[in-house]
């Protein structure tokens, strides 16, 4: 019992005594006889013994009858999240390249711990992308690719196993799977995508009371320092998540449009700008290109505020009514006192 709908009911309790022990009650039986101590001398009958029970069971009767009155209730409070959310793959490139070093926090860190530390303030949230929020209600996936791509987390809506496994990716460690197999990554991220919809019915269950949950956006996160170096194509693949209604943001980790080209960067695979920019601009999304930590921050930062989640929680409060036990309760007193009154102690009532 969590409440009552009307307590003020319960101030006629201090009428019970009134009503049961009325002052100035007849009595409608009893003999004259004015030798008291002869009275006294006579043994008591189990009747009289009970005389006091009618008026028990009355005060009984109009006390429960009050507090079912008051209406007692159980409180059933639901909550209930409408969210039209974005269905993010984020696709990390994972080659050896991404061991080179980038600027961070005052220091240098390798391009892929710089690239998990920011996506990881990304999903969670971070004072520095304006929000603490991060990207609670939306579907996240991780998929990471060098020579060839894999699923590191399917699309997941509760992201603490995401940026677990995030913190797993190691760049490649032999030549046999070291690459850049951007077009392959496409395909499996739009693949992931395009049965966005059945990962969802897959990841609930049928007993469980989820909140409701539309997918407004799907939306490929590409990361790469590199140029595609394997057969399949990048712009096709671009061209069918178009098809599929997937939009693709692709970054250049490492891309320095303004910085001039020496000698000394011969060796060192730039990174395919122009490829980017077309898969972006086939699918409606955007080309952006980091060579810092805080650039990189930026860009995410820039991303989330083109790809916005509504979340609209309303709170629904239900009430279980617990009057209906008080009124039988208070129902069989009054027919005990009843019976007590015009069968059993109908003498002395």
């Amino acid at each position: 019992m969590d409440s009552f709908a009307w307590p003020w009911m319960f101030a006629l309790l201090v009428l019970v005594p009134l009503i049961v022990f009325r002052p100035g009650r007849s009595r409608r039986g009893g003999i004259m006889y004015t030798r008291h101590d002869v009275l006294a001398t006579l043994p008591g009958t189990w009747r009289t013994r009970l005389g006091w029970l009618p008026g028990v069971l009355r005060a009984l009767c109009l006390s429960l009858g009050i507090a079912a009155l008051a209406r007692p209730q159980e409180v059933l409070g639901h909550v209930r999240t409408s969210t039209e959310g974005v269905a993010i793959q984020l696709v990390v490139d994972r080659s050896s390249s991404m061991n080179e070093t980038m600027s961070y926090g005052g220091g240098v860190a390798t391009r892929l711990d710089v690239v998990k530390q920011v996506v990881r303030e990304f999903i969670e949230g971070d004072e520095r992308f304006g929000s603490g929020m991060g990207r609670r209600g939306d579907m996240i996936g991780l998929i990471a690719f060098a020579g060839y791509a894999d699923t590191i987390c399917p699309l997941v809506r509760t992201h603490s196993a995401l940026v677990e496994l995030l913190e797993t990716v190691e760049t490649a460690e032999t030549r046999a799977e070291d690459g850049t197999a951007i077009g392959s990554a496409i395909q499996l991220a739009a693949a992931r995508l395009k049965n966005a919809e059945e990962e969802i019915n897959r990841s609930l269950s049928n007993d469980d009371a989820k909140p409701e949950f539309t997918i407004a956006s799907k939306v490929i996160i590409l990361l790469t320092d590199g140029v595609n170096n394997r057969p399949v194509s990048p712009i096709e693949m671009a061209q069918l998540a178009a098809q599929w209604g997937i939009r693709i943001y692709t970054i250049g980790i490492g891309d320095e449009p303004d910085r001039p080209r020496s000698i000394f960067d011969v060796a060192r695979t730039p990174v395919d700008r122009e490829l980017l920019k077309a898969v972006a601009r086939i699918t409606n999304g955007q080309y952006f290109s980091a060579n810092d930590a805080d650039t990189l921050r930026q860009v995410y930062e820039r991303i989330g505020e083109l790809e916005k989640t509504r979340i609209e929680t309303q709170e629904f409060t239900e009430y279980r009514e617990l009057y209906p036990p008080l009124a039988a309760a208070a129902l069989i007193a009054l027919t005990l006192e009843v019976l007590a009154r015009l069968l059993v102690l109908r003498r002395l009532a």
